[in-house]
Parts: C-alpha cells; sequence; structure tokens
C-alpha cells in the first residue's frame, strides 16, 4: 500500500516555471560527494545527463539492485557522457547522507556515474522541477535540455522485468549522440517524492 500511495503522489505534472525542453538547462554549480565543485556551464561540448538520487526509494533501489541503472552509467560515461546523481534530500529525511556515508551507499548499490551531488537546500532540484526519484534529465553538447522524464515506461516492473522495459534515457542519448532529434522527449516521471526541506 505505501509503495502504491508514493507513487500515486510523486507523478503529479511539474510547474510551468520547470526547465523546458529546447531551452537551455539551468545552470548551478554544486559540491560533489569527491569533494570537488561542479558546474554545468563548464561542462557544455558533453552531453550530461542528471538523475535524481534517494537510496531509501524502492524505486532507485530496484534500478540499483538489478544493475539497471549502473549498468546505463557505465555504457555513457565510457562514451564521454558526464553523468551527475543529484541529492536534493534534505537533511533528517530519506535519501541523505553526509559525503562519506553516501559514498559508502553508492558503492555498495554499484553506482557507475561521474559524480554524486548534494543539493540539501533543493535549490538545484526545484529550478529543475525535479518531483520524483529517479526524474531524469539529459542536456546535450549546446546546453539544451533535450530530455525530462522517467528512466523507462514500466514505473511497477518487478526487479526480473526491469531490464525489459523501454528505457527513455538509453534511447534519448543513442539518439542525441547519433545526431538524431529525440524522438520521446518527455515522459510521466515516478518514484518516491523528493524529500525537500521544508
Amino acid at each position: 500500500m505505501l509503495a502504491v500511495l508514493v507513487f500515486i503522489g510523486a507523478t503529479q505534472q511539474s510547474s510551468s516555471d520547470d526547465a523546458e525542453i529546447g531551452e537551455p538547462a539551468p545552470v548551478f554549480t554544486l559540491p560533489g560527494t569527491d569533494g570537488e565543485s561542479y558546474d554545468l556551464e563548464s561542462l557544455q561540448g558533453e552531453f550530461v545527463v542528471l538523475e535524481w538520487l534517494n537510496f531509501g526509494c524502492p524505486y532507485v533501489e530496484r534500478h540499483y539492485r538489478t544493475g539497471n541503472m549502473p549498468a546505463l552509467q557505465k555504457e555513457f560515461t565510457e562514451k564521454g557522457v558526464k553523468w551527475l546523481s543529484i541529492v536534493s534530500s534534505a537533511p533528517g529525511t530519506q535519501g541523505y547522507y553526509e559525503s562519506d556515508e553516501m559514498n559508502e551507499q553508492n558503492e555498495m548499490m554499484g553506482g557507475m556515474q561521474s559524480a554524486i551531488l548534494l543539493d540539501p537546500e533543493g535549490d538545484v532540484g526545484k529550478m529543475y522541477g525535479a518531483i520524483t526519484t529517479p526524474h531524469m534529465y539529459i542536456i546535450d553538447k549546446g546546453g539544451v535540455l533535450i530530455y525530462k522524464g522517467g528512466i523507462d515506461d514500466q514505473p511497477r516492473a518487478s526487479y526480473e522485468k526491469t531490464k525489459l522495459a523501454n528505457n527513455y534515457v538509453r534511447a534519448a542519448l543513442e539518439e542525441a549522440m547519433n545526431g538524431d532529434e529525440v524522438s520521446v522527449a518527455t515522459s510521466r516521471p515516478y518514484g518516491c517524492s523528493v524529500k525537500y526541506k521544508k
């Protein structure tokens, strides 16, 4: 029952003030759990994936424990994509960890992203309109947002069927990296609500 309630509560539509497809992606600078500072503007010239992350969320856990998310991260970071996982959980809420503990959680989950960024005030998450974990965004080499939404089309998939889903992120990256227009640029995000500061 809890999972169903979480799912229903976290599939709301984003507001009109959110990052829009075909527009420049909002720039930001956030600290990483590796002690480095990450400036989105400095990544122009590269494809960038933003993944909203909460390891306490069962939807996120499913994508990591099945190897689905780590495999996708590995596949595309090896092709030069910068994959930034952003944690907008506020202190004291589900999914919030200090850097060292976050790195330990990520290692246990097999994460293969470029970096994990911390957004405890939730400013970047709200700027993008991130409402679920996971909530996925893709930015092209020109700094333009070309995809936002869910990772795939199977919010209630079992662990066994997760890899059989239509993965929107993989499809969008493949199309964009081949110079083609992204055929599905938006989809309905699903997962747990982002645990923003109240």
